[in-house]
């Protein structure tokens, strides 16, 4: 067994999409970044990548790269799951927790869970996503910006 953590953090600004956990979510702002900013699916994507010692998301999918412009973090996802195979490696299980103080994520929580499970190659109940607000501390508090942490378990398929 391995354990991994991971973490991310990006600014709310107008004029883009929210996207968590491969999910758009209605709302007035999105995540600033080079990709589709998706904190969720980054912080897990680092968990996946620490667990099996292969670096973070930074090296393989780095923002100096065009191809990667705007992309969907879901496709992060499903490679780092490819490069786990490689090291004879799957998930076990992944915890995460989104740190944001609107909107209300929880009636988002189960499509997350089925996209993030689907990605991952394993059953929803792996899966655990829930959030917490800052209660009105620093920029996440005061609306500028998002942060989510993962940990991953991943287990040997050899």
């Amino acid at each position: 067994m391995r354990v991994g953590i991971g973490y991310d953090y990006h600014r709310l600004v107008e004029g883009r999409k929210l996207v968590l956990g491969g999910v758009e979510i209605p709302f007035g702002k999105g995540l600033a970044g080079h990709s589709d900013g998706d904190v969720l699916t980054h912080a897990l994507c680092d968990a996946l990548l620490g667990a099996a010692g292969l670096g973070d998301i930074g090296q393989h999918f780095p923002d100096s790269d065009p191809q990667w412009k705007d992309a969907d973090s879901i496709q992060f996802l499903a490679r780092v799951v490819d490069l786990l195979g490689e090291k004879s490696l799957r998930v076990a299980q992944v915890d995460c927790i989104v740190l944001a103080q609107e909107p209300k994520l929880a009636p988002h929580f189960a499509p997350m869970r089925e996209r993030l499970a689907k990605t991952l190659g394993i059953e929803q109940a792996q899966v655990n996503v829930k959030a917490k607000t800052t209660e009105g501390l620093e920029a996440i508090g005061r609306g500028e910006a998002m942060a989510a942490q993962a940990v991953a378990l991943l287990e040997s398929t050899a």
